[in-house]
């Protein structure tokens, strides 16, 4: 069974925002004059950013042409933390209208500020990216990212309302409560993380509910990384569009980018406000485009937290706008250096997992990763959840072909564990995959 033919339809050229317009020299020529701004504000401003740049013996002034970026010092999560909780905000308290956090495991999250241009900003860039995706002034939308200091919820109700659509702040969790305003309000689109979307699916199918049977006409996913094989999943069972929204908490929150449903190809990167970079995790050397390493980002208009080479972690390469050919977009995320796991000298990513699972009919998407110890020798176990619609034995079998998949594909031995439907813990929100047990 396939995705019905999409009912949307992509933005003319007069819809979008002349940024979205512009060439690839246009957008490199604003990218430079927003760049030394950025790095004049930053350096005036945040106490820690005069001392790196002093340290790193470079001035604002040094700043002539884009790739003198690399010239600048990074940024990480641990600049984050030693200036907990407000000091990296370039603006005063007085023009912060607003605050959020991450979670931190540290016991200090990360903190972000905005003023009131920052949220304006912030606002029209999620409006971009729901456009992008086939969503319009006057549709409904269920917005199921959680509210409260995360970005997720807040920034991308700001945008729904910037857009011009209707938002229904549901937030996360209390997934019966979900299906029934989905069935009552009749949402066009859904917002929330993929995860979370398959266990609306799981929960309307418990009920007897056909999940394609719904109003949803498209899902836009983020938050966490997810393959082409998972959005092949979503789309066949829920009768969707699924495209993909990218951000985070320190670059901004959800709208950094996203894909464009004309080509579904990875996430358009909004380039007027952001100046994105590859890098080689470990040589900390830029990238040509094309290459896969780790995403750096430099905010370009940002007022109250501007950030400078920020590392994300995320694993990606850059590659030739299509539906938007000024803009670069990237790959989807295939994981974060933070999350690899490295078995006995093998390094894997739960998407890679994930992608070997989904290719295989006779299994279900509910899994989760455990290391534990064996001895002296790490050791993997796939544990997931055998299809309630098969025998055992079919599903057993089927087991065995991923144990064989993985050994081919990663190059790594894992045992497989078959559990009973349900007996998995289910997303309301950002799915934790792995369990470190060493």
């Amino acid at each position: 069974m396939t995705a019905p033919a999409s009912a949307l339809r992509p933005p003319t050229t007069d819809e979008l925002d002349p940024e979205e317009r512009l060439s690839r020299a246009e957008i490199e020529r604003l990218q430079l004059e927003r760049l030394r701004w950025t790095v004049q504000h930053a350096y005036r401003n945040v106490p820690l950013y005069t001392r790196k740049f002093d340290e790193a013996g470079v001035h604002p002034d040094d700043i002539r042409t884009l790739d003198d970026v690399h010239r600048l010092p990074f940024t990480t999560k641990d600049d984050l933390r030693e200036t907990y909780p407000f000091g990296m905000f370039a603006v005063p308290m007085a023009d912060v209208a607003r605050i959020h956090a991450s979670s931190g495991t540290t016991g200090r999250p990360t903190v972000v500020g905005y003023t009131r241009g920052d949220l304006d900003r912030w606002g029209a860039l999620v409006a971009r990216s729901l456009r992008a995706s086939g969503i319009r002034r006057g549709m409904k939308v269920h917005n199921a990212y959680g509210y409260g200091l995360f970005t997720g919820g807040l920034g991308a109700h700001a945008g729904i309302e910037a857009l011009g659509a209707t938002v229904i702040p549901m937030s996360g969790g209390q997934t019966a409560r979900q299906v029934q305003l989905i069935r009552d309000f009749e949402p066009d689109a859904i917002l929330c993380t993929p995860s979370y979307l398959l266990t609306i699916a799981d929960a309307m199918a418990a009920q007897g509910i056909d999940p394609r049977s719904t109003s949803l006409q498209v899902a836009v996913l983020g938050a966490e990384p997810w393959t082409n094989e998972m959005r092949h999943e979503l789309e066949q069972r829920l009768g969707i569009d699924a495209l993909d929204i990218f951000g985070l908490s320190e670059v901004m929150g959800p709208g950094v980018g996203n894909e464009c449903l004309e080509t579904k190809d990875g996430p358009h990167l909004w380039e007027d406000h952001f100046l994105p970079e590859v890098i080689d995790g470990d040589s900390l050397q830029a990238l040509p485009d094309g290459e896969r390493g780790e995403l750096v980002f430099t905010s370009l208009t940002k007022e109250a937290f501007p950030v400078i080479r920020y590392r994300t972690r995320d694993i990606t390469r850059l590659l030739p706008g299509t539906a938007r050919p000024g803009m670069r977009r990237m790959e989807k995320v295939t994981g974060r250096n933070d999350d690899m796991i490295i078995l006995r000298g093998v390094n894997l990513f739960p998407t890679q997992i994930e992608e070997l699972v989904l290719g295989i009919e006779q299994l279900t998407p509910h899994f989760i990763l455990e290391l534990t110890k064996e001895g002296r020798m790490d050791a993997l176990t796939v544990r997931i959840e055998r299809h309630p619609d098969l025998s055992l034995e079919t599903c057993e079998a089927a087991a065995q072909v991923l144990v064989q998949r993985i050994k081919v594909f990663i190059g790594s031995s894992v045992a497989v564990r078959l559990e009973e439907p349900g007996a998995l813990p289910r997303s309301e929100g950002k799915y934790k995959r792995v369990y470190d047990l060493r």
